[in-house]
């Protein structure tokens, strides 16, 4: 994802607090992303802060996007984890179920596209 293309100007990630939680084993971690407001996706937002941060490798877990009335800004809570095991023991597993339908979606969605380009070309 480049930021330029997506959406059009630059995103500017800002980070609110970064605290290393030893007790639960994690890093919690809080943005904001500025001109974003309303455009924001989680996976996108988990996308972003993996490129920015150098996380990959880890578990990004997108906790809370939240949007500010009057502003272009949306602030971001995330729980970012080594193993991926203790990240589904500490958080609901609801919250794993919907990150796996949206990517799901989003690679139907893919390959619908990749299914229409090569259409065209042909």
């Amino acid at each position: 994802m480049k930021y330029l293309k997506d959406f059009g100007y630059m995103s500017i990630i800002q980070t609110v607090t970064d605290v290393n939680n030893a007790f639960l084993s994690r890093r919690e971690l809080i943005c904001n992303f500025t001109g974003l407001g309303g455009k924001l996706k989680k996976l996108e937002a988990v996308d972003m802060i993996t490129k920015e941060f150098k996380l990959s490798g880890k578990i990004v877990i997108p906790m809370r996007l939240q949007t500010h009335v009057g502003k272009a800004l949306v602030t971001g809570t995330f729980f970012i984890y080594d193993d991926e095991g203790l990240a589904k023991k500490h958080v609901n597993p609801i919250i794993f179920k919907r990150i796996e339908k949206t990517k799901a979606k989003q690679a139907e969605a893919d390959n619908a596209n990749a299914e229409a380009t090569a259409e065209k070309t042909e």
